[in-house]
């Protein structure tokens, strides 16, 4: 992402990010080897979802073991994949027993590079865009995916006023929060892979960053109000990790200890 040219006045934070990384036993070697070099060149990294490629707790190892070796810190939220296998309790305690801070409906508070940073993290839903949307009529079971959409709306809401205080606001999704980053993915298919029902905590708060993943034939950039949202899917990205600076200004960096 694009910053002011960086001066005396402002320092540099480097966000490493990745969604859909897909991990198996034929991925660990190369992947592991892209975390490792994440040492040098980020200050946070944020994963967004599908961390394996069938949710087995196995397949997630590899990435969490490289992941733990970092001084800098990794937060995380699951992707549809992760759930597959119905494993997912077993799958965060391999990542949080290597210290990855696993989010669902809920924020991280911490400091990298000397900057007070909030991470609103939750996997998010299916539910729809602007000719798509899934309806609160009907079914039970129908009405049952509309109310799991109103509770990730809530939970958003929440984690960004809590964290409101903060110099630097990101928001970690896998599922899509605008439909600018899922173009390119057939239309049929957009009701699956996001809803903007989530875009409105988001234009009201105006966080510095939204990440997400899971539309691996859509877009890389786009917006909601003010608010730059980025497809982090490997697939779009091509490549592991993807590399953000934000210009934070001195006065709002965190106490040293």
């Amino acid at each position: 992402m694009a910053t002011a040219p960086h001066n005396g006045a402002s320092r540099c934070l480097r966000i490493a990010a990745a969604g859909d990384l897909h991990c198996d036993e034929h991925r660990a070697e190369t992947l592991a080897a892209s975390v490792a070099a994440l040492e040098q060149s980020a200050d946070l990294l944020l994963l967004a979802g599908d961390l394996t490629t069938l949710g087995e707790p196995e397949q997630v190892a590899p990435l969490a073991e490289a992941c733990g070796r970092l001084t800098l810190p990794t937060v995380a939220v699951l992707g549809n994949h992760d759930f597959h296998a119905n494993r997912t309790d077993e799958l965060a305690g391999v990542l949080e027993a290597a210290g990855v801070h696993l989010l669902e409906r809920d924020i991280w508070l911490g400091e990298a590079a000397g900057t007070r940073v909030g991470v609103v993290g939750l996997k998010g839903f299916v539910g729809g865009f602007a000719g798509s949307h899934l309806p609160d009529f009907g079914e039970p079971l129908l009405r049952r995916v509309y109310a799991e959409t109103s509770e990730d709306v809530e939970a958003l809401e929440r984690g960004l006023g809590e964290v409101a205080v903060c110099p630097v606001r990101i928001v970690l999704l896998h599922y899509a929060p605008t439909a600018d980053t899922i173009a390119g993915e057939p239309e049929g298919i957009w009701a699956f892979l996001g809803n903007d029902r989530l875009a409105a905590p988001i234009a009201q708060h105006e966080p510095d960053l939204v990440l997400h993943g899971h539309a691996h034939a859509g877009t890389f950039a786009g917006a909601i109000g003010s608010t730059p949202v980025y497809n982090v899917a490997v697939p779009v990205t091509g490549r592991d990790f993807w590399l953000f600076e934000l210009d934070v200004p001195a006065g709002d960096r965190a106490p040293i200890h």
